[in-house]
């Protein structure tokens, strides 16, 4: 007789009793976790969870981090909305696809017999992975240049706002969170939530607003704190403080864009003038052609 199936279906059953009796049981609490849950703690934001991509970023970056050159912007990541974690895996991504695209090309030529050096692959394959591994650096920086650009317009206007609300006599608390939910674009979003922040940790707004404007990169925002924070003893001082930094804001984004335009202006000549070339080498071509063959 054959006792194999009995002992397995015997150890089967008794497993699933004692798992059910682990579960009937109520098991004693760590004494730890207990105190640690049932002391006070500040207000925090529970950050969501990440996700796989992310968690496979974080794992490289503290892997390729280390190595001299490698960096992670996170205060650019931070005020574009971007993960560090997927920030560095499209990177080893992008690496990765250049090292393997000389191989791909170089299929064909093998397969038609003509032969490479070993060398000129690899080469290539390391110049191309180099290049695709700093693409994604510039093009956070440009994205981050823009989106600082985009917040110092939106700041120019909550200044206005600001401005007015103290005129009407207004708190600083309250000019700062009244102004601020006027707009609706991302940059008026960060001023609530940061303002909000600061009503329910018992902060004051200046602070919150430069803790702000240190976690994005955002040095215009500190002048908004800074004229707030003098803002308890004169209303009218800081109306025209708040005025005369709009003003000096809009004169800094006007010449920011006179010299984009002028950039462009001057980008747009070669092209013109090499046009001009071609259009006059095409009208003297047929006369330079007939004395030619004459």
């Amino acid at each position: 007789m054959n006792l194999l199936p009995v002992v397995l279906s015997g150890a089967t059953v008794g497993a699933g009793c004692a798992l059910l009796v682990r579960e009937l049981l109520r098991a004693q609490p760590a004494l730890g976790p207990a105190l640690a849950r049932s002391a006070p703690t500040a207000f925090t934001i529970a950050e969501p969870e990440a996700d796989r991509e992310e968690r496979w970023g974080r794992w490289l970056t503290a892997r390729l981090g280390r190595l001299p050159g490698v960096r992670v912007p996170a205060t650019d990541l931070a005020l574009l909305g971007q993960g560090p974690g997927q920030f560095m895996l499209k990177k080893t991504a992008l690496a990765a696809l250049g090292l393997l695209c000389p191989v791909l090309v170089t299929i064909p030529w093998i397969i038609a017999g003509i032969s490479l050096p070993f060398y000129v692959p690899a080469g290539a394959g390391l110049l191309l992975a180099g290049l695709l591994f700093i693409t994604p650096d510039l093009a956070v920086r440009d994205q981050a240049k823009r989106a600082r650009e985009e917040f110092a317009h939106a700041l120019s206007a909550y200044l206005d706002l600001v401005a007015l609300k103290r005129a009407a006599d207004a708190g600083p608390a309250e000019a700062l969170e009244k102004a601020a939910e006027v707009g609706r674009g991302w940059p008026f979003l960060h001023l609530q939530g940061a303002l909000r922040r600061a009503r329910l940790e018992k902060i004051p707004p200046y602070q919150a607003l430069s803790e702000l404007a240190e976690q994005y990169g955002l040095p215009v925002l500190n002048d908004v704190a800074d004229i707030m924070r003098g803002s308890a003893t004169d209303g009218a001082a800081v109306y025209k403080a708040l005025r005369a930094r709009t003003a000096a804001l809009n004169t800094e984004l006007l010449a920011v864009q006179a010299a984009e335009a002028n950039s462009a202006s001057e980008k747009m000549t070669a092209p013109g003038a090499l046009l001009a070339v071609l259009v006059m080498l095409l009208m003297a071509f047929p006369a330079v052609i007939r004395m030619l063959t004459v």
